[in-house]
């Protein structure tokens, strides 16, 4: 649509970057860029809904959604951002041209890019496919090649040493040599570009679905150092016979496995910094004839706070992922934990984190080196979690209480009144919908008058009924999780 409206216009359009790449690779793409010969007045003068808030020419174009707009049908083209082409200067600054000028020459736009399978324009109505720098049999190839001279490219924004192994970890591509070596002798430049934009693409390549390799090229080209040299730390330290891989491989395989099971953000994040502090908290031990790492998860916690944080991560994340670090270490000898220490975990990293948790812990079981993320004992902590999150059936699930049965009944404290709770109890289990305070107030003025001995027989059954619920609940508990009774 917003293609047509250009076109129309008697303006040249095309797609380009990303999209014109996710296209060819028969990706649906994520949003449409467009460049075009129109400048950004013109661009704005011929749609309804626009935004111009930057230096370099781009305009928003709002296509549905909004008030005398279609309904969007599709979120990726809501927005479509449309830049004039352009022809940019030098980079004193190594992040932005000292000067943006518009051309008229579509080459003069791509020449400007980062890399050949971002440097193509594609017209969809006509089917051209302008693609100057061989970026279509870069993709076929599976390679990342810098548009032109990579040193050029990576001096007008060190950002591109990242993104070069970011897009190499999302599409499964290999870096060109020439390319690669480009990337290890700028690698410094990364000091000059904002925490924040380094943390951005840091996050995008741990969502890529090959992270680990993205993390060992960056430590292979030197980038890493710049990024979380807290990681290298890790290499060549040799684990305990539970383990078989250093830290390093460790933590690598332990974000890996979070990847391959398209786990969020947080537990990646978890996963790349659990063994963070393993390195300075490694003794040998006489006794076990082994490694220990006594205290690791609890420096590690605070560690990875301080990369969180210097990095520019927001708050609630930061201390999302250093608990998460924290915790990770829980108790999972099922022969010795108990429900109550359980209780205790979900009271430290509350309800609604406890199966990310869980998840982490899988992570770190496979980055060992073990083929199952869930073996017997694991599977059982997870029913006493699952077990722990119930609420028990007991006598709080009245919609009364002793003190309310004593007002009600007149009567003084003593056994009575449990033995009528037990009775009013067994009563709601079997009839929940009686379960209302007129009923359970009207109920225990008649179960009162009984003699000691009719109401203990009522309450007597009414325990051992909740009792056998409870039982109940706890058997289909581990039925579910596959453990024994």
């Amino acid at each position: 649509m917003v293609l047509a409206v250009l076109q129309n216009a008697s303006f040249e359009a095309f797609l380009v970057g990303g999209c014109v790449r996710d296209l060819l690779m028969g990706i649906k793409p994520k949003d449409f860029d467009i460049t075009t010969n129109a400048t950004p007045e013109q661009i704005i003068a011929l749609f309804p809904k626009t935004f111009y808030e930057n230096t370099y020419g781009t305009v928003g174009v709002v296509t549905c959604g909004e008030e005398n707009l279609p309904v969007c049908s599709d979120e990726s083209v809501k927005i479509v951002e449309v830049t004039p082409y352009r022809l940019e200067t030098t980079y004193s600054d190594n992040r932005h041209p000292d000067e943006v000028l518009w051309s008229k020459d579509i080459n003069d736009d791509l020449k400007r890019r980062d890399f050949t399978c971002n440097a193509m324009a594609y017209n969809p109505v006509t089917g051209e496919l302008i693609d100057p720098f061989e970026g279509q049999s870069d993709i076929e190839k599976g390679v990342i090649r810098a548009v032109g001279a990579p040193d050029v490219r990576f001096n007008e924004d060190a950002l591109r040493l990242m993104r070069a192994i970011r897009l190499m970890s999302q599409l499964d591509f290999d870096i060109h040599t020439v390319t690669r070596e480009s990337l290890e002798k700028n690698a410094h430049l990364l000091n000059n570009i904002s925490r924040e934009r380094v943390r951005d693409e840091f996050i995008k390549l741990l969502m890529t679905n090959f992270p680990m390799r993205g993390l060992i090229v960056m430590k292979e080209t030197g980038l890493l150092q710049y990024v979380v040299p807290e990681l290298e730390r890790g290499i060549g330290i040799e684990q305990n016979q539970a383990h078989r891989f250093d830290v390093w491989e460790h933590n690598l395989r332990t974000v890996q496995h979070a990847a391959d099971k398209n786990w969020p953000l947080h537990v990646r994040l978890s996963a790349v910094f659990h063994d963070i502090s393993k390195p300075e908290t490694r003794r040998y031990s006489k006794e076990k004839n082994d490694y220990t790492f006594y205290g690791h998860d609890v420096v590690g916690g605070r560690v990875t706070r301080e990369i969180m944080e210097r990095l520019k991560f927001p708050k609630d994340l930061v201390e999302k992922v250093s608990m998460f670090v924290r915790w990770h270490m829980f108790f999972s000898d099922t022969e010795q934990i108990t429900l109550s220490a359980v209780r205790r975990l979900i009271t430290n990293v509350g309800k609604e984190n406890i199966w990310d948790l869980i998840d982490l812990r899988m992570c770190d079981r496979i980055g060992t080196g073990r083929p199952k993320e869930e073996p017997y004992r694991l599977r059982m902590y997870e029913s006493m979690v699952e077990q722990a999150l119930q609420d028990p059936i007991s006598l709080k699930m009245l919609k009364t209480d002793g003190k309310r049965i004593m007002d009600v009944t007149q009567e003084t404290p003593g056994p009575k009144i449990g033995y009528v709770l037990h009775a009013l109890f067994d009563e709601v289990l079997e009839n929940p919908e009686k379960n209302t305070e007129e009923y359970l107030d009207n109920r225990a003025r008649e179960l009162i008058l009984l003699s000691i001995d009719e109401l203990k027989a009522l309450g007597k059954a009414g325990k051992e009924e909740m009792e056998e619920k409870n039982k109940e609940k706890v058997q289909e508990i581990r039925k579910q999780f596959k453990v024994k009774s």
